[in-house]
């Protein structure tokens, strides 16, 4: 990676968090090594859709920090299901250095990038399994774009909170889960934070 697009994600990574959220240099230096590995995975492997260094800053790295500012004190392990290239797991693990973070990834190849890209990160740890799977119970599960359909297993065995990074389409009822006003996220639009805890 060049050194003018390090410099670049550097840059749109500052300005889009200014005013949101504080970055120490170890924890831009991660997540600026992160991004370089997914791009040059990305070459092979479809780990993410979007190219636009910016769209890529924002979508994959802001809204994960965003969600990690939300994280309560009494959520201590988190699981992220549908982990894919570790987002949101991977930045809420740098953010949240306080925090155990389990990336949960079915399809192999992508569990494979994910043990390379966390090998620095000792909160983390990568099951290549499927969510429905794991016989461990954790405090929070967060996830970003998996379908609502594709989490309802999980969201009744894995955890009873649950922080997603979603778009428009509001939570089913049948999620068992009561869901806080969504948070909307500082860039773009139609684009939110969901923060529920599964009813009594």
């Amino acid at each position: 990676m060049s050194t003018s697009v390090s410099t670049a994600f550097r840059k749109v990574l500052l300005d889009r968090l200014r005013g949101i959220a504080e970055l120490t240099d170890v924890q831009i230096e991660a997540l600026e090594s992160h991004y370089n590995l997914l791009v040059q995975w990305n070459r092979k492997l479809n780990l993410t859709a979007i190219h636009d260094l910016e769209q890529m800053v924002e979508r994959h790295y802001c809204e994960s920090v965003f969600l990690a500012k939300h994280v309560a004190a009494g959520e201590f392990r988190v699981v992220d299901v549908g982990s894919g290239a570790g987002l949101p797991g991977f930045p809420l693990a740098v953010y949240r250095p306080d925090r155990l973070f389990t990336l949960v990834e079915s399809h192999q190849r992508k569990a494979a990038f994910l043990k390379e890209a966390t090998r620095a990160l000792p909160n983390v740890r990568v099951l290549a399994s499927r969510a429905e799977q794991i016989g461990e119970t954790f405090d929070l599960l967060v996830s970003r774009a998996v379908s609502y359909r594709d989490l309802a297993g999980s969201l009744h065995t894995l955890a009873p909170a649950a922080d997603l990074l979603t778009g428009a389409e509001e939570p089913p009822p049948d999620l068992g889960f009561r869901w806080n006003p969504p948070l909307p996220l500082p860039w773009g639009k139609r684009r939110y934070l969901r923060i529920g805890h599964r009813a009594r």
